[in-house]
């Protein structure tokens, strides 16, 4: 019998092997995405105090519904205004183990655009 898992699992366990290396700080905090089939949630997190410095989902975007391309890009570019405006210019990526195209790419683009580094 094989034994086979779910897309998910696959994404958790390359979650799991993609945080072993990433940490995020005060001064340069970690990006986290999440990508479900409704919406974009992102957040900028302190790994060293286990602090969630900003947070911004697309449902609390006007004007911008479901989880689609341009959802990731409203996300991304709605992130990085808060981040800035926060102080914070440089962040890590945290990709949570979603392959870097498609809505991943473009939140990530969208946040660079906006004034992140990373």
């Amino acid at each position: 019998m094989i034994n086979k898992q779910s897309s998910n699992a696959t994404r958790q366990k390359r979650h799991l092997r993609i945080r072993r290396t990433l940490n995020g700080t005060a001064a340069r905090p970690r990006l986290s995405v999440y990508r479900s089939n409704t919406a974009f949630y992102v957040q900028l997190i302190d790994d060293v105090n286990q602090v969630t410095l900003f947070a911004a989902r697309s449902t609390e975007i006007e004007g911008v519904k479901g989880a689609n391309v341009a959802a990731a890009e409203a996300t991304g570019k709605l992130i990085a205004e808060k981040a800035i405006a926060g102080g914070i210019t440089a962040v890590v990526f945290d990709r949570s183990g979603y392959l870097y195209h498609g809505r991943i790419k473009a939140l990530a683009d969208a946040a660079r655009n906006a004034g992140l580094q990373f």
